[in-house]
């Protein structure tokens, strides 16, 4: 089933400080603050919630469609989208702005200074969900402020199931415009950060916030996950990781398994259990899209982690 997926596409430039940021800033002279960092390490990296979703539901035999926008340095990223077999339908070029893309610099604590530019992305609500035909499902994953109401709103239009997932985009919006776009979506995903601040900024509890849809689904990292449905709490353990490396794109691995999934009409439990074992095969490796997904290496994992077999 064709899926598209709403998000953005992005470049994250990753470097090590071979040090410690506090060793280096007064926090008395912080209002003057004049400060340069030499980097040991620095690397580049495919992101953005579209790409990592979509890298991994290609990977397991989905149909993903990107919707997203890029930039006058994009022609790579869509060269790369199309060798994975990944739908570029809905992608679209914006010629004077830069695609998005973070600079993160990591110290030897792990504390971050990161500087994000959304550039290509601040036109995401120049695409339209009704450009990009035959699709049966979708997502609305961190994007364009305008981008993800204007998409929410069309799925729903349509008719069309679609997975909400604020995010980090979580702050853009109201209390008013997040039950908006939970209202109209069939699933909600959230980590258990999001989840209390959505209730926080929608005043709906949890509950309530599970009764707007057919399912939410929130994630708690070594914890493994809870997805609310029909009146129930199913509780999805965690699978095991190899190794745990580096937790980014976990939560993107994670959706793309619930949208195989759902579009394969698995039941919760199935699905959650997929979306669990695609999240630790990524927490084995740096960046997001680095690493080997396919079905061989799924199902060990799946039949280790939960005795049983998916395919």
């Amino acid at each position: 089933m064709r899926t598209l997926i709403c998000g953005s596409l992005a470049f994250d430039t990753i470097m090590v400080f071979p040090d410690r940021f506090a060793r280096h800033i007064l926090p008395d002279q912080a209002h003057v603050l004049s400060v340069a960092f030499t980097v040991s390490d620095m690397r580049r990296e495919w992101g953005g919630c579209a790409g990592n979703i979509a890298y991994n539901l290609a990977a397991i035999g989905g149909e993903p469609v990107a919707m997203a926008t890029l930039g006058k340095d994009g022609a790579g990223y869509r060269d790369r989208l199309a060798s994975l077999r990944i739908g570029c339908d809905g992608v679209r070029d914006v010629p004077d702005q830069f695609t998005a893309q973070a600079f993160i610099i990591t110290d030897l604590d792990d504390n971050q200074i990161t500087a994000f530019h959304p550039g290509a992305m601040g036109r995401s609500h120049d695409n339209h969900v009704g450009d990009v035909a035959g699709i049966g499902i979708g997502i609305v994953a961190p994007d364009g402020r305008e981008g993800m109401l204007q998409h929410a709103a069309e799925f729903h239009a349509a008719r069309i199931p679609f997975i909400f997932d604020p995010g980090q985009a979580m702050t853009l919006f109201d209390g008013d415009e997040l039950v908006s776009m939970v209202d109209a979506a069939s699933v909600l995903t959230v980590n258990d950060y999001e989840a209390r601040l959505l209730t926080e900024r929608t005043g709906l509890t949890i509950d309530a916030l599970a009764r707007c849809v057919d399912a939410m689904v929130v994630t708690r990292g070594g914890e493994g996950s809870e997805i609310h449905a029909d009146g129930q709490v199913l509780r999805i353990g965690v699978a095991r990781a190899a190794a745990v490396v580096d937790p980014t794109g976990c939560g993107d691995a994670y959706r793309a398994g619930l949208l195989y999934g759902m579009a394969s009409g698995w039941d919760w439990q199935r699905s959650g259990q997929l979306a669990a074992t695609l999240g630790a095969l990524k927490i084995g490796s740096r960046g997001a899209q680095n690493h080997v997904v396919n079905r061989e290496r799924i199902d060990a994992l799946y039949n280790q982690s939960f005795a049983g077999t998916l395919w």
